[in-house]
């Protein structure tokens, strides 16, 4: 697992790492039941606090990514495939608020979008 935390970024150091394991995890390089970095090993890697890394491995356990088993560690979830297709539909969802904004302030009629999100999905 390869973080990369940066001070200059605006989100807190927490969320960079909840939001870099939830990739990895979303695209496959983190698997189902791989064990994933102690708090304590994680923390000294990054040079950062472990209750910095605590919030972090609570947020992403709260959120069904990973799991912690007493006395063995933490692991990533054997998935709740719902929750992972919702986290990318979310991400869609994004996108799609962004290109609708971007289509109402310049005129651009639903049925164009609507038309570009089909030549883009069928490609």
């Amino acid at each position: 697992m390869n973080l990369i935390i940066t001070n200059n970024s605006t989100k807190p150091i927490y969320e960079q790492i909840v939001q870099q394991i939830k990739e990895n995890i979303m695209d496959g390089s983190l698997k189902p039941g791989q064990p994933i970095m102690s708090m304590r090993k994680l923390a000294s890697e990054l040079h950062i606090s472990v209750i910095t890394v605590q919030k972090a491995y609570e947020s992403l356990q709260r959120d069904g990514f990973i799991e912690t088993v007493s006395g063995k560690g933490t692991y990533v979830s054997n998935y709740n495939i719902d929750f992972i297709q919702e986290e990318h539909l979310r991400r869609v969802e994004i996108h799609i608020e962004e290109a609708v904004q971007i289509a109402l302030e310049n005129g651009i009629d639903v049925e164009k979008i609507i038309e570009l999100v089909r030549l883009f999905y069928s490609t």
